[in-house]
């Protein structure tokens, strides 16, 4: 081998020390900067600097069951919009579609954290409430109901005890009436 050609065929000075292998100085130095950042890098870590890890909160495992109100059959495919709330503020959404039995599973919600809640499905009325998220688990039954008769103020309301069985009459828009110029 030739002076100046090194153990991998050029670019480097090799050199054999006390009978060992040889050493390719110029290749070596790239790792040898590798090696001692790591040992840097540890010894801060050490001392107190540098970043510091913080465990994510304890989370709680909450599982929805989305049935049909008339039956009590699960429904499947249901859209089921988890809003987490930290301190009343919503943090973001995150959607999940049901399975055959009707059950969504999410588990990254922080225990002590509040939870908005809400349940879509074609052909059903959409469902929200919020909860609170006290404990490490949290099961939640959902009825979804179909639709009911639009409300209309045109309409008499039983329930209202005969207020709003007056059918408004048809008027003319007044006009406002301008002064002579």
């Amino acid at each position: 081998m030739k002076l100046g050609e090194g153990a991998f065929g050029g670019g480097g000075v090799s050199v054999k020390i006390a009978g060992m292998s040889r050493i390719v100085v110029r290749r070596g130095l790239p790792v040898l900067a590798v090696v001692l950042g790591m040992v840097f890098a540890a010894h801060a870590q050490e001392q107190g600097r540098g970043r510091k890890y913080k465990p994510p909160p304890p989370t709680c495992k909450i599982t929805v069951t989305v049935v049909r109100g008339y039956n009590g059959k699960p429904l499947e495919n249901a859209s089921v919009v988890f809003h987490p709330l930290e301190n009343g503020k919503d943090k973001g959404n995150l959607e999940l579609k049901t399975n055959e039995d009707g059950k969504v599973t999410i588990d990254v919600i922080p225990v002590g954290d509040g939870l908005r809640l809400q349940v879509l499905a074609p052909g059903f009325q959409t469902y929200g409430n919020d909860y609170e998220l006290p404990n490490d688990t949290k099961e939640i039954e959902v009825k979804l109901q179909r639709p009911q008769k639009q409300y209309s103020i045109y309409e008499a309301h039983p329930d209202q005890n005969g207020q709003g069985t007056d059918k408004p009459q048809d008027q003319k828009p007044q006009t406002e009436q301008k002064p002579p110029q």
